[in-house]
């Protein structure tokens, strides 16, 4: 169990954004990976929430082709064979929102932040909340045997950021919770796949490099807990996460001699500077930004 601290304000504070500032990245344009073949209805701010009369909104319905050949991730198509328990735990499936409960309307999940221009599930295996984890591992930038500054005068802090294969963004190296799994399983095993290439590893090399990192990512400081503004969501369907943060102290730590690898759904790592300047996938920027303020470092 990651014994986190107790941040709940802060994490409260990014969680309540307005679905205005929420819904950038998954409004306009046409839906991911869709070879522009799929546009989203256009949603201007003032017609973002549900609340908001928007008499002619008529989004196209999309669920990708792999989603609907049915993978052991998906749900399947909502007819009379399949009757989800919304906002609840089914089994090992979870289907509460991080935020609170979600309404149903005629017969399907409504997005609790607003419009996005498509329903269905689109490439999104789950009707409603789809959950993710998202480790982020952070260490002081060296020079020698300083701590360098940035303009502010304040620390500069790195983190282990990914380049991810689909779209080639740069992110934190987070995936989804399998179903019944703990969220802090889901954190290491990520971190292990996307930025150590531990898929890759043999048994005995992964065993060695999960027992160097469990202890570290024991102490972990829970930065986010909510909706995700991922180009992926629609009206029905959406991504949701955990955002911790791991972070290294000593200059002669662990991270300090960690060797990156690449692998699973990333196709590059690095350790990257945290600044103002930062652009990151879906809302990562923001979880680093809290981190760079509950760290005191220079942003």
């Amino acid at each position: 169990m990651i014994a986190a601290r107790n941040i709940a304000a802060s994490s409260k504070s990014l969680s309540k954004l307005s679905s205005v500032r929420m819904h950038i990245k998954c409004r306009g344009g046409f839906y991911p990976r869709t070879d522009d073949k799929v546009p989203r209805a256009e949603v201007p701010d003032d017609k973002v929430e549900w609340s908001a009369p928007f008499p002619d909104y008529t989004p196209k319905q999309y669920t990708a082709p792999h989603i609907l050949a049915g993978p052991v991730y998906a749900d399947p198509d909502i007819g009379s064979d399949f009757r989800p328990c919304w906002n609840a735990l089914e089994g090992n499936i979870n289907r509460c929102s991080h935020e609170g409960t979600y309404s149903i309307v005629e017969g399907l999940p409504r997005n609790m932040h607003g419009r996005t221009g498509i329903t269905g599930r689109g490439a999104l295996g789950r009707w409603g909340p789809n959950h993710a984890a998202d480790p982020i591992v952070t260490r002081w930038k060296i020079a020698g045997n300083l701590v360098v500054k940035g303009e502010t005068g304040k620390p500069i802090l790195q983190f282990v950021c990914i380049q991810r294969r689909d779209c080639g963004d740069w992110a934190i190296p987070g995936g989804m919770v399998d179903p019944g799994e703990q969220v802090s399983a889901t954190l290491l095993r990520e971190f292990l796949e996307e930025a150590l290439n531990s898929l890759e590893m043999t048994e005995d090399d992964k065993n060695r490099t999960e027992k160097k990192l469990k202890d570290f990512f024991k102490a972990g400081e829970e930065v986010y807990r909510g909706y995700v503004d991922d180009r992926r969501n629609t009206d029905n369907a959406w991504m949701e996460t955990v955002a911790y943060n791991f972070h290294e102290n000593d200059q002669g730590g662990l991270l300090y001699s960690l060797n990156l690898h690449a692998g699973d759904d990333a196709q590059a790592v690095k350790w990257q500077d945290i600044s103002s300047q930062i652009n990151l996938y879906a809302s990562h920027r923001d979880f680093i930004q809290k981190v760079a303020e509950n760290q005191n470092a220079h942003w």
